[in-house]
């Protein structure tokens, strides 16, 4: 299977695409803090079932409103998998796995995830692996890697929860790498759309116990389910699918590195967790490890538009 990758955009065709990056990175980045209160009310099927039924509801509105039809046939198979994977899969596997490791050695092990998603877009979509991409990549993985390490302390780490956390990077990975082909013929938004839905008919098993928690469960937690759902799910995913259809997979995946590092920040900011030394060193190699994957040699074609 592969994907032809589009030229190289002008700079100020690139922005809108950048500007997307960030809203993803930015509100994925604050899940961390919702799933870490609303977590501790709900079990990890349930949470993931509000979430994408928070989403399901808010996508199809919108969808709707603007009177997108269903996608091509031709993008159907990477919706689906996409939805069962990423949107389904990985958010049930995340959850109960941060049940089972402290947050320090879950973020070093889901964040093998955009290695896997420049190997898998490597072999599958001909994506190549560019110098830039890979030096930025192993020095964003040391910096998890510290962030990590640094955040561990005291914390536990169950075999289990290693292994969930590991499906649930792959999941993530193979999710990607399969929604990029389906943008090839579908729009951002009928891609993320229609894979939550996917992901929710997944999740309905979950309903039961959803509807039993939704009754016990504090307001706050509640809250921060729908804000999941509204923000890092509904609006992330469609500006994650826009950037992602203008550049390769692989360097979308690197993007993500700023994830612990504006996780760091937020936790600083909403929490008042002053973060350590060693910590603050982390996510500023996940920064650098980002800018010098994004880095094109001069005169050279970019493989994308991010």
């Amino acid at each position: 299977m592969t994907v032809t990758v589009p030229p190289s955009p002008t700079a100020t065709g690139r922005w809108p695409a950048i500007a997307a990056a960030c809203v993803t990175v930015v509100l994925w980045a604050s899940a961390f803090v919702s799933i870490r209160s609303a977590g501790a009310s709900y079990s990890p099927g349930a949470l993931a079932l509000g979430r994408l039924l928070t989403a399901s509801l808010v996508l199809g509105a919108v969808c709707l409103v603007r009177r997108v039809g269903l996608p091509p046939r031709a993008a159907w198979r990477g919706i689906v998998t996409s939805g069962l994977l990423w949107f389904g899969g990985y958010m049930v596997l995340l959850n109960w796995g941060e049940r089972e490791v402290d947050a320090g050695t879950a973020a070093m092990v889901v964040n093998i995830g955009p290695v896997l998603i420049a190997l898998l877009g490597a072999r599958l979509l001909g994506e190549g692996l560019p110098r830039p991409l890979l030096l930025g990549m192993a020095v964003s993985f040391a910096g998890a890697v510290v962030v990590g390490l640094s955040t561990s302390g005291g914390g536990h780490a169950s075999p289990l929860g290693v292994v969930l956390c590991l499906l649930a990077a792959v999941s993530y990975a193979a999710g990607v790498v399969a929604q990029k082909p389906a943008l090839a013929h579908a729009g951002a938004l009928q891609v993320t759309t229609y894979g939550c839905f996917v992901g929710t008919l997944a999740c309905l098993p979950f309903a039961g116990r959803l509807l039993d928690e939704v009754g016990r469960a504090p307001l706050g937690a509640s809250l921060n389910m729908v804000y999941l759902g509204l923000f890092p799910t509904a609006l992330a995913f469609t500006t994650w699918a826009f950037a992602l259809a203008r550049t390769t997979a692989g360097r979308m995946g690197a993007t993500t590195y700023v994830v612990p590092a504006l996780v760091v920040l937020m936790s600083w900011l909403a929490l008042d967790e002053v973060p350590a030394l060693l910590t603050l060193a982390g996510g500023a190699l996940c920064l650098a490890g980002v800018a010098v994957s994004r880095h094109v040699p001069r005169g050279g074609r970019g493989p994308g538009g991010v």
